[in-house]
């Protein structure tokens, strides 16, 4: 039985509708953000509820109010010279049909292109209403729709399209303390529970600056101190955790799969230009740099930190033509760079290229953590992801050119997400023209790369970046400057407006974009209960991938010449399911 909230008395198609409030419900248990249907003469509008106010039949009651004492007086009153209206923002659109017909014919949810007439009643939405919308995790195919949460005052969960989400670049955004972590991670644990279930093509790397999602992480809700099981532990092998500070990993006792070590020759200077405002590089050291790299080519910062060391920066600008103040202040801030740890001399870098070891793991569908340990100033985690960023892109744009001139579907990449923290360091007005995360965020999935952006300032990146992100999960923001930011070309933003304000500082979020049909505020999906559920389901669903893919290269592989990748993946594949299945001897 549904529940009767009101009936629409007014409204309009761009400003929404407004609905005088049921003499028997509460004006307190209507919050913005709530989840309701109006039942029109022929369509279903589905509503979100976007501001609610106290009217008066007459202005006269209330210059002269009942006494606070008065009860009979205002009892009265209610609901005849005194009422609540609800402002209501119609959403989506369905035919009403008398059998709820949920087949494989069923109409979509459409936009809104009408109003319902006057008195349509007004109702509370039903779990049917949001399956309806949503979707459900028992949909096929299996893993696509991932519950992140429920509506407010709701126990009825609320499914994000995996599909749709990563056909674009997405961001999470939020204050400092409202869960932007424990939301990420359990939008990672969704999109490695799909890979494994339903063979989903898609892939993640994630830049943890702080050491959360690969192998545990602190609660931080309910009260109680304690650790939750990161991706690595709740996967096993589908995750695979690489670290730049392998002393951090061996203190934490968290198993890696590799470390991560950086020669001078793979830094470009593309990779130094984004890090000025963090160094203190005036342009014309920037300038600087390109000249010494028109000279030395790779071998560009070691030979300037060469000409440093020995004090021979006068000569060394004479040599390019460069100024010699603004080669000294180049030489001095990047020294800071040199004396990372992780980066190494050209000529003691590892035999085996850290990129080409990552892009193997993921063009094997494994999803890979990058831990920076003990190394997690902003620094380091500007230069190493824009690093491994800007490689692991130009091979998808090799890789997807190769695809499109063959089309051969064992060829076509894996769909990517990089997962980057403190977003607006790297799509900031200045750097988003400068680093390859601004060039992935404007081309979208053309090369199959997508980003997930984490951050608490989303005044501070580029405008047109924003207006590339397709889907946004938004915890509480108190700037203005923010919440005008992640509105920025979406529609009614004054009614969404209202609803980012009243949401509270922990786990409550507004979802809209791409990925969902309408916008919904939700309570998230608490951690502990996608944990349990993921243990139910993947150990069993892992050892049937590993079968089927196996197979699969086994069946195909009188096509391999056993040179190249695809060779070698074939043997390291067909090596450790031997070990897998007879061990070792």
């Amino acid at each position: 039985m549904r529940r009767l909230l009101g009936v629409v008395t007014r409204g309009s198609l761009t400003e929404g509708l407004e609905m005088k409030l049921a003499d028997d419900c509460s004006i307190e248990d209507i919050k913005a953000g709530k989840f309701v249907v109006v039942d029109g003469a022929k369509l279903n509008f589905f509503s979100l509820i976007t501001d609610v106010r106290l009217d008066a039949t007459n202005p006269a009651v209330l210059q002269n109010p009942p006494d606070v004492t008065d009860d009979l007086v205002r009892e009265v009153l209610n609901g005849t010279a005194t009422y609540a209206t609800v402002t209501l923002k119609p959403m989506l659109a369905l035919p009403r049909e008398n059998e709820r017909d949920e087949g494989p014919n069923r109409r979509e949810p459409q936009p809104v292109k009408t109003v319902p007439p006057h008195f349509s009643p007004v109702y509370e939405a039903t779990a049917h209403d949001v399956s309806r919308i949503f979707g459900s995790e028992d949909m096929e195919p299996r893993g696509r729709y991932f519950c992140i949460g429920t509506p407010l005052d709701m126990e009825t969960p609320v499914c994000i399209d995996l599909h749709r989400f990563v056909e674009r670049s997405n961001g999470i955004f939020g204050k400092t303390g409202t869960g932007k972590t424990f939301l990420t991670r359990l939008l990672l644990s969704g999109l490695v529970r799909w890979a494994a279930l339903s063979k989903g093509r898609v892939v993640t790397l994630v830049f943890d600056m702080h050491n959360e999602y690969g192998w545990k992480a602190l609660r931080e809700t309910g009260g109680a101190r304690g650790e939750v099981p990161g991706l690595r532990q709740l996967f096993g092998n589908r995750v695979a955790v690489f670290t730049l500070d392998p002393e951090s990993s061996k203190r934490r006792q968290v198993p890696v799969d590799d470390v991560v070590v950086i020669s001078m020759d793979q830094i470009t200077v593309d990779d130094i230009a984004p890090l000025q405002d963090e160094l203190r590089l005036h342009q014309t050291a920037v300038e600087a740099a390109h000249l010494v790299y028109t000279k030395f080519r790779s071998r560009w910062l070691e030979q300037l930190l060469e000409f440093g060391d020995n004090g021979l920066i006068k000569e060394l600008a004479e040599q390019i033509g460069a100024n010699r103040e603004s080669l000294a202040a180049l030489y001095r801030k990047l020294r800071r760079v040199a004396d990372l740890p992780f980066i190494v001399p050209s000529n003691r870098k590892p035999p085996r290229d850290i990129v080409n070891t990552i892009m193997r793991y993921l063009q094997r569908g494994i999803h890979v953590v990058l831990e920076f340990g003990s190394h997690s100033s902003l620094l380091a985690y500007l230069l190493v992801a824009n690093i491994l960023a800007r490689r692991i892109h130009e091979t998808y744009v090799r890789m997807t050119e190769d695809f499109l001139a063959t089309m051969d579907p064992r060829k076509e990449p894996r769909q990517l997400v990089l997962v980057i923290e403190e977003a607006h360091k790297f799509l900031n007005p200045q750097a988003a023209r400068q680093t390859i995360f601004g060039t992935i965020a404007r081309e979208m999935r053309k090369y199959y790369v997508s980003l997930l952006i984490v951050d608490q300032r989303p005044s501070g990146i580029d405008d047109e970046i924003l207006s590339q992100i397709g889907t946004k999960i938004v915890a509480q923001l108190n700037d203005e400057r923010d919440i005008q930011a992640v509105l920025t070309g979406v529609a009614n933003p004054m009614g969404l407006r209202s609803i980012l304000a009243s949401l509270d500082s922990k786990q409550q979020v507004l979802v809209l974009g791409h990925a969902v049909p309408m916008p919904v505020v939700l309570k998230v999906r608490e951690y502990d209960d996608c944990c349990a559920m993921l243990s139910r389901e993947i150990p069993e669903a892992w050892d049937v991938y590993q079968e089927a893919e196996f197979e699969q290269l086994a069946q195909s592989g009188d096509g391999f010449d056993g040179n190249g990748a695809d060779g070698d993946l074939y043997g390291e594949l067909t090596d450790e399911r031997w070990l897998d299945t007879f061990g070792e001897g």
